[in-house]
């Protein structure tokens, strides 16, 4: 661990776990917290709860497809999914800088207010700071949320031959982010930012085939795979022919020389589902989300490797995000 920080401390890759866990861990560790997951999961009476909180600090605050607000909320509520919870309240806080625009304020809490209604929940409370200019970017937001787990979702081990399915096109976020700093001018690169309730909701008692869940935030595809492989002691076969991606952003990304596993979606989710099921899931998901697609499948690997199996056969082992990709898409 150096002694200072560094931006690659937040990309979500691998010297953000070394530093939760060589940091955070060290003094705050605890049964729920060690468990890794997008959300707090925790009995209250006789209900299962979700809890999460998130903090952001996108630059620039507003892009294609949304903007700090709109990812603030889909980001919790999102996690809040992934825990398979419905969610029901949130918070916020706000640190603004001296010399922010009102007005570009007032148009960040109408798309955050605009989610909270498509999504049925509610902001009940929250804190507002402003710092000096010069002493922050414009605006972060912090949001926490909190809801309850659906019965039919029962998170578990991964065993040989379960199915990974992801629920639509990769790496939209962060390519759009990426396209904006480059000066790239594609109206057909856009964030995927939106809530991801909706799933959930379909999916109802279908939840029940389905052992963990995640979204492929910072690090991207690739990390977050790398992360369950790791907690799960289980390796991983991903089909490269099968990922959903959209041209443009691939593209882009020959272009720029980068990798899109790597980028982070801010509206998708990745399921881990029981052997055999996949498909039925899969179909189920397609019904609201046309590009979901089963993308490979757990597999008893000692060295926990993920590994891509491109179209010619060959493969080769993916690994957490170590090089910072672009800083701040979140």
């Amino acid at each position: 661990m150096p002694a200072r920080i560094q931006l690659s401390h937040g990309d979500g890759g691998k010297k953000t776990s070394a530093l939760i866990k060589e940091v955070f861990y060290k003094h705050f560790g605890n049964e729920l917290l060690e468990k890794s997951r997008d959300a707090a999961i925790f009995a209250l009476g006789d209900r299962k709860v979700a809890f999460t909180t998130d903090s952001f600090v996108v630059q620039p605050i507003f892009f294609s497809g949304g903007d700090i607000g709109k990812l603030a909320v889909c980001g919790t509520v999102n996690d809040l999914a992934a825990a398979g919870a419905e969610p029901l309240y949130l918070s916020t806080s706000f640190i603004i800088e001296e010399g922010f625009e009102i007005g570009q304020l007032e148009k960040i809490a109408r798309s955050m207010g605009d989610i909270c209604r498509q999504v049925g929940v509610s902001i009940v409370a929250g804190d507002t700071k402003v710092v000096e200019k010069g002493f922050a970017d414009g605006l972060y937001i912090n949001t926490s949320g909190i809801g309850v787990v659906m019965e039919s979702y029962i998170p578990r081990d991964l065993l040989d031959g379960d199915e990974i399915i992801i629920t639509g096109t990769i790496a939209e976020h962060g390519t759009t982010i990426l396209a904006l700093r480059h000066g790239f001018q594609n109206e057909h690169i856009c964030s995927d930012c939106k809530p991801l309730k909706k799933i959930i909701e379909h999916l109802g008692e279908a939840l029940c085939h389905v052992k963990c869940m995640t979204d492929p935030t910072r690090g991207g595809l690739a990390t977050v795979l790398c992360e369950i492989a790791e907690f799960h002691n289980m390796g991983m076969i991903i089909e490269e022919e099968k990922l959903p991606i959209h041209p443009h952003v691939q593209t882009l990304h020959q272009i720029l020389g980068t990798n899109p596993m790597f980028f982070a979606s801010e509206g998708r989710l990745v399921l881990f589902v029981e052997k055999g099921q996949g498909t039925k899931i899969c179909r189920l998901i397609c019904e609201i989300e046309k590009d979901a697609a089963i993308i490979g499948t757990v597999i008893s690997d000692d060295r926990k490797f993920v590994r891509l199996r491109t179209p010619i056969g060959g493969q080769r082992i993916l690994t957490i995000l170590q090089n910072e990709m672009i800083p701040r898409i979140c």
